[in-house]
């Protein structure tokens, strides 16, 4: 994949085992991760280079994907940012939740490689085909 070096994917989880493992995967398939572990440091992060696409657990401590995603959506420039939210809890009205506050994916933990990389390959395609419409 050589196009995926300049996709810059921002990782939010406070789950260490996780954030690496995720981080090893993606730079293995050419993109160009970045990790934070709270949303407080996620958020710094956007700030300073907003990625590509953004992967971020819902629940973490200070701010959750939830509320981080509710910003994200209510702010200009990152409105329409690619969010996948991934969590271990599939509870239907987090799920409804996710939904309605716009998230492009919402992940059940634990996820397979192949599932995260076709999440992530389907959300940029969506924001590539949106750049693209005339």
């Amino acid at each position: 994949m050589q196009h995926a070096a300049k996709i810059r994917i921002l990782i939010i989880d406070d789950d260490v085992g996780f954030r690496d493992t995720l981080r090893i995967l993606l730079s293995s398939e050419g993109y160009a991760p970045q990790v934070a572990e709270d949303a407080v440091e996620g958020g710094k992060a956007l700030l300073a280079e907003p990625p590509d696409l953004v992967i971020c657990d819902i629940k973490m401590p200070y701010l959750d994907g939830l509320e981080l995603l509710s910003l994200l959506r209510s702010n200009e420039s990152t409105g329409t940012l690619p969010v996948i939210l991934v969590s271990g809890n599939s509870e239907i009205d987090i799920l409804g939740k996710a939904s309605q506050l716009g998230a492009s994916d919402y992940l059940i933990k634990p996820i397979t490689r192949e599932r995260m990389l076709e999440s992530i390959r389907d959300c940029l395609q969506k924001v590539g085909d949106k750049r693209g419409a005339p």
